[in-house]
């Protein structure tokens, strides 16, 4: 897929992605989200990542023809209000982002996730205060159903837009 100048893969998420989970877990792209996670934490993520099975997947970005690592891009199953649904969510690093990479890397895994003919919608829960994820909703034609308060990480609540998209 193209992206920019550049060319795209999303890979099942492997045991030798965890690095990329460090790289992922600095302040810069951590901001949104709570802030950086504990080394436990973040082997806990991985952990959970392998493990998804039918739940979900996690994928790796991969940029070709480099076959570099860039990012993490997938969705799991979730419920929000009273509804079985798929949650997505994306983190490039900040030397490959603006490049239409995260763009080109969801609408491959909503692909995935459409193809499993499991639930009728996935959302994306960015925060208000992230213009590019919010910029990759509105180019990926999610509809923007409201604000709301989104728990993450446990224990930390935070102003969201809630973004649905027909599967």
């Amino acid at each position: 897929m193209e992206a920019s100048n550049q060319i795209i893969q999303i890979k099942p998420w492997a045991d030798t992605d965890l690095n990329l989970l460090f790289q992922i877990n600095s302040p810069e792209m951590m901001q949104h989200l709570g802030g950086p996670e504990s080394e436990e934490q973040i082997l806990k993520r991985h952990k959970r990542y392998l493990e998804l099975g039918d739940r979900g997947r996690m994928f790796s970005v991969v940029a070709l023809p480099e076959y570099e690592h860039v990012g993490s891009v997938g969705y799991w199953e979730t419920t929000w209000n009273g509804e079985s649904i798929y949650e997505t969510g994306w983190s490039i690093l900040p030397g490959y982002q603006g490049k239409g990479i995260a763009t080109n890397a969801v609408k491959l895994a909503i692909d995935d996730a459409a193809s499993m003919n499991k639930h009728k919608y996935i959302h994306a829960f960015p925060s208000i205060d992230n213009p590019a994820s919010n910029a990759i909703c509105r180019k990926l034609h999610f509809q923007l159903l409201s604000e709301c308060e989104f728990e993450y990480p446990p224990g930390n609540f935070m102003s969201c837009n809630n973004w649905r998209l027909s599967l």
